[in-house]
């Protein structure tokens, strides 16, 4: 197989973010043959609106066709109120419309996060894997990655201080989205009997 390409979404638009300082340091130890590309533009996008889904806004456009070129998505969330941001659910809403035509159908996702909390991301990404497997987007199953006490886990600078065990997480999850997408891409190589 040729090359794989990632596109990483980072449900948190504060500066400094932890979750995208955790998507910097994912891409970070991605492997020969794996690139991982940030999208930083989620903040762009207007509030969904169905009566735009059919011609939407550039920076929607540009975000579907993103996707569509992707192999895979990496999405970090943060959790607010045991929930995901309402700029990532935005975002979602945006590239499952319209309905048939979802950026998100069949697109391999591993979803990750950090938190303060000392629960992590746990709840956020069970609300995540609920949205992704309604809009049939196929989602690594395993290691659930939640940074917990996050504020505790990046310096001064906002480097991820990755200690062993979460960076031999981080690797896993990128190996088990590469096998899915090598999985997908299988299946849609397949010639029909």
């Amino acid at each position: 197989m040729s090359d794989l390409r990632f596109l990483a979404l980072s449900g948190s638009l504060r500066r400094g973010s932890h979750n995208t300082a955790l998507l910097h340091a994912l891409k970070a130890l991605a492997p020969d043959g794996v690139s991982v590309e940030i999208h930083e533009g989620l903040g762009e996008l207007p509030y969904f609106n169905q009566d735009r889904e059919e011609v939407p806004p550039a920076s929607v456009a540009d975000l579907r066709a993103r996707v569509r070129e992707a192999d895979g998505l990496i999405i970090a969330t943060p959790e607010y109120n045991s929930a995901i941001p309402g700029v990532l659910m935005n975002a979602l809403d945006w590239l499952s419309r319209p309905a048939g035509d979802s950026s998100l159908r069949g697109r391999p996702t591993a979803i990750l996060g950090a938190s303060p909390s000392q629960f992590g991301t746990a709840r956020g990404q069970l609300v995540l894997r609920q949205i992704l497997h309604r809009v049939q987007a196929p989602v690594v199953a395993h290691p659930e990655v939640t940074v917990f006490r996050s504020h505790q886990r990046f310096d001064t600078e906002g480097t991820f201080l990755a200690d062993q065990f979460t960076e031999s997480l981080l690797k896993e999850l990128l190996a088990e989205l590469v096998h899915l997408a090598e999985l997908t891409h299988a299946r849609s190589d397949r010639v029909p009997a």
